[in-house]
C-alpha cells in the first residue's frame, strides 16, 4: 500500500503545486488504484507517475468545488482512450453525476466502459473482503465529505519453521494446516493445523479528508489511523481567517492528530502563498504539537507499512 499526492495545492495550480488529486496505491492488495479527488491537471500529473490509468477502478470526491472534481472528465476519457474497459465507481456527493455526465453528453465522449455513480451518505459506501470504507460529513462552504479506508485483517501465516519441527513432511497437509484443520499422517500422529498458524496481522487505516473547517466528525473518521490525510490552507496564527473560509490551519491539523492518536499527519491543500521556507515553517510549527508531520508536495510518495507486532519490533516506514 502506498498513497501517492499527484496534487497539493489550494485552489488554483500554481507553478510548485497543481491541485487537490491523491492515488492510494493498492496493486498488491487488490491490484487497483483509488484516486481520493480529481482537479484539473490530475491526468497531467499521473503522467509523471507509473500509474496506468486502467488500474483506476474507483474515485472518492471529497467535494463539488472545482479544485477537486475539474480534472474528472478529461481523466475518464483518457482512461477509455488507453485501454481501460473495466468498471470504474465514482462516489461523490450529489451532484457529481450530473456534471460528470453532462460533460459526457455535451462533448459527445463515449467511454468504453461502465460508469457508475454512489452519491455519499453519511456511513458505510463500500464493505468486501478486502476494504471497509465509511464516510461523514466536514464542514465546508459546501457539502464535503471525508473517508476512513480501513483494511480487513490478513490471516496469520503459515508457521514453516514449526511445522518442519514437527517432522510434517511437505504436500498436501501444508495447505490442510494452514486452513486450520487437524492433519493425521500415516504414522499416526495428528496435528492441529491451529497450533501452526501465526497471529493474524492487523490491516492498516487511512483518514482522507478535504476542505474542512473544525468539526466534531474529524475525530471518530481520523480515531486510530495509521495516516491522516489533512488540509493545511493557514498557518497556526490563521485561525479566524481559517474558520472564516471554512478551512484548517497546520495547527489544528496536528492537534487533531495526536488527539486521535494518528501515527501520522501529512498535511497538503497548501496556499500558494506558502513556497520555500514559509512552506517548511508550516510542518516545523505543526512539528510541536504534534512530532511525526510531514507538509507534502506534489507527487511525493510514501509506503504505508503494517504494523508490526511486539515480537517484530516497533513500527518503521520509509517514505519514497
Amino acid at each position: 500500500m502506498e498513497i501517492l499526492f499527484l496534487g497539493t495545492g489550494a485552489g488554483s495550480p500554481a507553478r510548485g503545486r497543481n491541485v487537490s488529486s491523491l492515488a492510494l496505491k493498492l496493486l498488491d492488495e487488490r491490484n487497483e488504484i483509488w484516486l481520493f479527488d480529481c482537479g484539473e491537471g490530475t491526468q497531467h500529473q499521473i503522467l509523471r507517475t507509473t500509474i496506468r490509468p486502467r488500474k483506476v477502478t474507483k474515485i472518492f470526491i471529497t467535494h463539488n468545488h472545482g479544485d477537486h472534481i475539474f480534472g474528472l472528465p478529461g481523466f475518464l476519457a483518457s482512461r477509455a482512450n488507453q485501454g481501460g474497459n473495466e468498471p470504474l465507481t465514482i462516489y461523490g456527493p450529489k451532484g457529481i453525476e450530473e456534471f460528470v455526465r453532462t460533460s459526457m453528453r455535451v462533448t459527445q465522449t463515449r467511454l468504453a466502459y461502465q460508469l457508475k455513480f454512489v452519491t455519499l451518505e453519511p456511513g458505510v459506501v463500500l464493505d468486501d473482503k478486502t476494504f471497509r470504507v465509511t464516510c461523514d460529513h466536514l464542514e465546508h462552504r459546501i457539502e464535503a465529505f471525508g473517508f476512513r479506508i480501513e483494511e480487513k485483517d490478513h490471516d496469520g501465516e503459515l508457521l514453516i519453521d514449526k511445522v518442519r519441527e514437527a517432522g510434517i513432511p511437505a504436500g498436501p497437509a501444508y495447505a490442510k494446516l494452514k486452513r486450520g484443520e487437524t492433519v493425521t499422517l500415516p504414522d499416526g500422529r495428528s496435528f492441529d493445523g491451529k497450533k501452526f498458524i501465526g497471529p493474524a496481522q492487523h490491516g492498516r487505516t487511512l483518514a482522507i479528508f478535504g476542505d474542512t473547517r473544525q468539526t466534531r466528525s474529524e475525530l471518530k473518521l481520523a480515531s486510530d489511523a495509521d495516516v491522516l490525510v489533512h488540509e493545511s490552507t493557514f498557518a497556526g496564527g490563521e485561525a479566524k481567517m481559517a474558520k472564516q473560509y471554512y478551512h484548517s490551519t497546520n495547527v489544528q491539523a496536528a492537534k487533531l492528530a495526536k488527539q486521535a492518536g494518528v501515527s501520522r499527519l501529512f498535511l497538503n491543500h497548501i496556499s500558494a502563498r506558502y513556497v520555500g521556507k514559509m512552506a517548511r515553517e508550516l510542518e516545523v510549527e505543526a512539528r510541536k504539537v504534534f512530532a511525526n508531520t510531514r507538509v507534502v508536495g506534489d507527487l511525493n510518495e510514501f509506503d504505508i507499512p503494517f504494523v508490526k507486532t511486539h515480537a517484530e519490533g516497533e513500527e518503521s516506514s520509509d517514505d519514497k
